[in-house]
């Protein structure tokens, strides 16, 4: 999975205002990443990474126990936006970086969260040694990311129109799970869940996956503009799953816990 670092800032710093209007899955997989968290391991220094307008953040600092909880993101309109929604809550430090470049020293951060951010890091295996990095002994990293079943639907009706790569294409359990082993993660725990959203049609759910940002980011992909015709090819075969008169949309979402 190739993704431009270039296209990747400019797409999130775009929707940052239209974000949280369209954002209710990343929500609802935030509500339960925070679940599955150890409430007695909420403490020192939390960091989370890819905080997009802040909803983990936010629920992250209202917990009493931990000194300070650090907001990173790569997009600084993010952060602005996040900065406006959170004005008088003093515990969080905001910080525009890259994900795959922390500017943390060794041994820094007691844990790390991350809410369907990490898929958007070309390269995995850095993004995990680099948190071990930062991480204390005993740190933990708990994050939900895209599996590969995400908008399965629309691969695959754009596969019927063309052999360019419409959507992104999401590492499986498996290959997170390697990945956190050799950066030396222990006591892995991957679950996943499929959520099936609803629309009222093609048109509604490009027009969402746009507002979230999450669009238009793979390296390699046809630099062509798509024609009239093409589109209507594709909507026409994504119509064949139609539900009454509602299309759906799939999304894996896998949540790992995994300490140092």
């Amino acid at each position: 999975m190739i993704l431009t670092k270039t296209r990747i800032k400019r797409s999130f710093a775009k929707a940052s205002v239209t974000y949280d209007s369209v954002a209710e899955l990343q929500r609802t997989a935030g509500r339960k990443l925070i679940k599955a968290i150890d409430a007695e391991r909420l403490k020192g220094c939390l960091l989370d990474l890819g905080c997009g307008t802040g909803f983990l953040t936010s629920q992250l600092e209202a917990y009493s126990n931990h000194d300070i909880v650090i907001a990173l993101d790569i997009a600084l309109s993010m952060l602005q936006t996040m900065q406006e929604k959170l004005v008088g809550q003093n515990g969080i430090s905001y910080v525009c970086a890259d994900a795959e470049h922390l500017p943390f020293v060794e041994n820094s951060i007691d844990s790390v969260f991350s809410n369907l951010a990490l898929q958007w890091c070309s390269n995995l295996g850095g993004v995990f040694n680099d948190i071990k990095r930062v991480l204390k002994p005993d740190g933990q990293l708990v994050f939900s990311t895209f599996g590969p079943l995400t908008l399965h639907e629309l691969k695959f009706a754009w596969a019927t129109v063309d052999n360019y790569n419409h959507v992104n294409t999401f590492y499986t359990k498996e290959q997170l799970h390697h990945f956190l082993y050799q950066s030396g993660f222990n006591n892995v725990d991957i679950k996943s869940t499929l959520y099936v959203s609803r629309y009222n049609s093609v048109w509604k759910l490009m027009q969402e996956l746009k507002y979230l940002g999450a669009h238009h980011v793979i390296a390699g992909r046809n630099k062509k503009i798509t024609t009239k015709t093409a589109m209507k090819n594709m909507i026409v075969a994504y119509e064949r799953y139609k539900l009454g008169d509602k299309i759906p949309a799939t999304f894996e979402v896998i949540n790992v816990i995994a300490t140092v």
